[in-house]
């Protein structure tokens, strides 16, 4: 995970510089997946402030840096102390928030689905475009009430503030709490549970339901309009004025305006909205297939079985095999996503013989964010009826040619990848300098500037992708029922720029754009 601070040029869309941060990742438990909140912040500080050194030694003048967009990732979830400023949770070791991997939530999850008419887990699916999951927010917060006392205290108290990333950074880079603006925008709204996506407000009943008080709940405002000012550093003054979470800002960024057909999915996909770029402007819905593992599966073979020892080297192991050889990865590790939502999955690999190595694994390792992939567009294809006729990627795993050849194999169609990779950040920045007051980046699809591309075509026959898609299914299967919900035993001439935060992972989130709708 990444914090990334990106400038763009907003004549040419050209990347001017940009300063990226790891941010450690916390397992203090089977189960749990933490990171701390202040170490985001902190790590936004550094890389604006790097940045701004980097344009000024490129004699660029900071000073024509006219606005800042945010991005992030969207269902992790913070609750802090508006008094002190402070996160609460947790009190005891330090500071974390919750991210979308965690699985603490299950039993939770299981609790209100008794509340729910025949366990329904999509009851709320109309309203909320979400099926019942360990995945969103409101679960989450749900459980974070039950099991943690200075919360709810703080809650009675009044004291409480509820929001995703891009809440706890824009309250605190508008001055925290010295008049911080509480703000989150309808992307980030709609990855709750608590929102619903047609009035486009925060919803009392299903405040209700979960049992969360409204007040803690940030405003929700557009995409694209101007949130505050920045309080500190060198981007004193300057307006925070866009605001996206990360596959939405993608889909600004990789200039995704033209509409498909809108439909709540029978797949196991998600309705959700892909952005509503200014506050008099319409909403677009999006089908979305959520994958819970895709570059983190290359950062395991790194961290937990240490068969490279960086990143780039599964490339070099998986083009040396050149095949799996039989061997498939299902990295079911928090359960699996779109099209399934089913929490009981676990990782498994299977079709090991005596000949399988780590150049194998590899490559079976990087076939399998194909194969989810595979998964998510043939949900679409079912739901609306429209094929694919190429597939635009960005994010970090990008980069890497044989999954990119690989994804265009399993798929039969081409991929393309945009020269600039940084595509979630330059929506961000796209969405802050269209903003009303700020005015000078043109979402004019003729104004806008092309974007060049790299293409893979499929160099596979269609009955040989097929054949190794069923075989991936078959271990798919195998991966189901695993686990219980008992509880573990351990236990962003003028510059726009873009905020972070950029977990820039290979389409972890695909999107089809859904058509327009104007509220009231």
């Amino acid at each position: 995970m990444s914090s990334v601070y990106a400038v763009f040029n907003a004549k040419t869309a050209e990347l001017l510089s940009h300063h990226q941060v790891e941010i450690q990742q916390k397992f203090p438990k089977e189960g749990w997946v933490e990171q701390d909140p202040k170490e985001i912040l902190k790590s936004v500080h550094e890389c604006v402030e790097r940045t701004c050194e980097k344009l000024q030694q490129l004699n660029i003048d900071i000073t024509n840096i006219k606005a800042i967009g945010v991005s992030n990732q969207r269902e992790t979830t913070v609750v802090w102390d508006k008094t002190t400023g402070e996160p609460l949770y947790n009190p005891v070791s330090s500071v974390r928030q919750f991210m979308w991997l965690d699985l603490r939530t299950q039993s939770t999850v299981e609790r209100l689905l008794k509340r729910i008419p025949g366990n329904n887990k999509s009851f709320f699916k109309f309203r909320t475009g979400l099926p019942l999951s360990t995945y969103f927010s409101a679960v989450k917060l749900r459980w974070l009430l039950d099991n943690v006392e200075e919360i709810r205290q703080a809650v009675d108290d009044g004291r409480a503030m509820f929001g995703t990333i891009d809440s706890w950074l824009i309250w605190c880079l508008t001055g925290g709490k010295n008049g911080g603006v509480h703000c989150t925008d309808v992307t980030n709204a709609s990855r709750t549970m608590l929102f619903n996506i047609h009035s486009l407000d925060w919803d009392p009943e299903l405040c209700q339901f979960f049992d969360i008080p409204m007040e803690i709940l940030p405003k929700v405002r557009s995409s694209s309009e101007i949130y505050g000012l920045m309080k500190s550093g060198a981007l004193t003054g300057v307006p925070i004025s866009g605001c996206l979470g990360d596959q939405s800002a993608a889909l600004v960024g990789q200039m995704c305006f033209q509409d498909g057909q809108s439909v709540f999915s029978d797949h196991g996909l998600l309705t959700t909205i892909a952005y509503k770029l200014g506050r008099d402007k319409p909403v677009c819905y999006a089908l979305e297939g959520s994958v819970a593992i895709a570059g983190a599966v290359v950062r395991w073979l790194r961290d937990n079985l240490g068969i490279v020892k960086t990143s780039q080297e599964v490339e070099k192991l998986a083009a040396e095999a050149g095949t799996s050889y039989g061997c498939y990865f299902v990295p079911a590790f928090s359960g699996l996503y779109a099209p399934y939502w089913e929490p009981s999955a676990r990782g498994i690999i299977c079709g090991l013989t005596q000949f399988t190595n780590k150049n194998h694994i590899a490559f079976a390792a990087l076939e399998a964010v194909c194969f989810q992939t595979r998964e998510i567009l043939d949900a679409m294809n079912k739901d609306c009826g429209i094929p694919l006729s190429q597939l635009q990627v960005d994010g970090g795993m990008t980069n890497n040619k044989v999954l990119m050849q690989l994804q265009s194999d399993i798929l039969c169609i081409p991929v393309v990848k945009p020269s600039m990779p940084e595509t979630t950040a330059l929506g961000a920045a796209m969405a802050a300098g269209a903003a009303e007051g700020v005015g000078i980046w043109s979402l004019n699809p003729g104004d806008l500037t092309a974007v060049t591309c790299e293409r893979f075509e499929p160099q596979i026959n269609p009955e040989e992708s097929e054949y190794r898609y069923a075989r991936w299914k078959k271990a798919v299967m195998k991966s189901m029922g695993w686990e219980t919900s008992e509880a573990p035993s351990n236990g962003d001439t003028s510059i726009f720029c873009s905020l972070p935060l950029g977990f820039f992972i290979m389409s972890s989130m695909i999107m089809l754009i859904g058509a327009k709708y104007v509220s009231g």
